[in-house]
């Protein structure tokens, strides 16, 4: 086939811009169309939410009991280990777990044989002690009287050669006595006042050890009398008795089974009466005070408490904190049952708030889906949540009053910005 002139014609610059030209019109086209084609599809799942199909919470304005949450469990408001007093076997039973007991029942009783063998041997001791002190007081009134009685004579003796001395100068003045004979009286005189003066130091010092012997033969009375007294109540308490009116819960029933002292041998509880003992992070510390208003949720049932007391002291980080229970007879309490605890810490007065959902865990910041007043759509917001109480949660910011923010499952739209409603 003979070529023409227009297939053999170069194609000019001009052309081929003007042919470029027209590719970029058809690429853009297509790409609006694509991206008008996916904006159609995002609003058909949109208007796919129903509003029936959701719950709302408003936000509001309004005061917030803040609280501090804590786990717990139920235990009885009373209950008391019972252990043995003595190493013993038990000999009889009277009662058995689940019993009813009115305070100072016998649940059980000890072989006492052997204590009650070595109670009459201490008091045996106690009596000879008592004994050596009596006669020692009397071997010591005996010795000390009579050295008294020597210090006497020896002191009458001295009177008379000190009146004999004062004879003798006398005579030897008036030259009817001598020298020699004075200078004799005078020895004597001084011999005599010289054992005077060493018998009433002998009266001091033996009436001083004396004293001591006999303070400690009352100091060894004392300690067998204490010792005896233990001993005595030991006996007593090895009559196992119910402290209070309560339910025994465990108890060794085992007749003739070995017991060692201070073993455990009953347990008693109040089960008609409960506490909880919780559990609060360490870091809560300065704000937790007796008296506080605690609310307790137990198996969906939710009942209010005090705070009764707060351990001085964290064990790995965690306070212990005993809650009473102002309904402590409610049906829903049981030993062991878990509770979940929020004490009371301040009021936060007229603060924007919404209401205390599933989702919250602490104060922190929240994807929350939001509808505004008269708004057809959601709006996925961050919003920033502070202090809880039991029914409401501060808003710090993100959230303004007359808005409301979805209160059920949101992950069917959970990856949108925004999500339309369909009414």
């Amino acid at each position: 086939m003979p070529k023409t002139d227009s297939m053999d014609r170069e194609i000019t610059p001009q052309e081929r811009r003007k042919a470029l030209r027209k590719q970029i019109i058809i690429y853009g086209c297509v790409a609006l169309a694509a991206a008008g084609l996916l904006l159609v599809v995002f609003n058909m799942a949109r208007d796919s939410v129903n509003v029936a199909d959701l719950k709302f919470a408003a936000v509001d304005r309004g005061d917030v009991d803040a609280t501090i949450p804590a786990s717990g469990t139920v235990a009885p408001a009373f209950e008391e280990v019972i252990n043995s007093p003595i190493s013993s076997k038990v000999v009889e039973v009277y009662h058995r777990a689940g019993d009813v007991v009115e305070a100072g029942t016998p649940l059980l009783r000890l072989d006492l044989d052997a204590a009650r063998t070595d109670y009459d041997s201490q008091l045996d001791k106690l009596a000879m002690l008592r004994l050596q002190l009596d006669q020692l007081r009397a071997n010591n009134r005996t010795r000390l009287s009579e050295l008294k009685k020597q210090i006497e004579v020896s002191r009458m003796k001295l009177r008379r050669q000190e009146a004999e001395l004062k004879n003798e100068r006398y005579l030897d003045s008036i030259g009817s006595g001598t020298t020699d004979r004075v200078r004799e009286v005078e020895l004597a005189c001084n011999s005599q006042k010289l054992e005077l003066e060493q018998l009433e130091e002998q009266l001091t010092n033996e009436t001083d050890v004396k004293k001591a012997d006999e303070q400690l033969k009352l100091l060894e009375i004392e300690i067998m009398e204490k010792e005896l007294g233990q001993l005595g109540r030991t006996l007593g308490d090895a009559e196992i008795r119910a402290p209070r009116r309560a339910t025994v819960t465990t108890i060794a029933d085992r007749l003739g089974a070995t017991v060692s002292a201070g073993q455990q041998v009953a347990t008693v509880a109040d089960l008609g009466h409960y506490r909880v003992d919780a559990q609060v992070a360490e870091s809560y510390a300065p704000d937790l005070k007796a008296g506080s208003r605690v609310w307790l949720k137990i198996s969906r049932q939710t009942l209010e408490g005090l705070v009764g007391a707060v351990s001085p002291t964290a064990r790995s980080g965690m306070l212990d904190v005993r809650v009473t229970i102002l309904n402590d007879s409610a049906t829903v309490l049981r030993p062991g049952v878990k509770a979940e605890v929020k004490i009371s810490n301040g009021l936060r007065a007229d603060v924007v708030r919404v209401p205390n959902l599933s989702f919250y865990t602490g104060p922190g910041t929240y994807q929350l889906y939001v509808r505004r007043p008269g708004a057809g759509e959601l709006e996925r917001r961050n919003v920033q949540l502070g202090a809880a109480g039991y029914d409401y949660v501060e808003v710090v910011s993100g959230l303004n009053t007359g808005e409301q923010i979805v209160a059920s499952d949101t992950k069917r739209f959970e990856n949108a910005l925004n999500v339309k409603l369909k009414e």
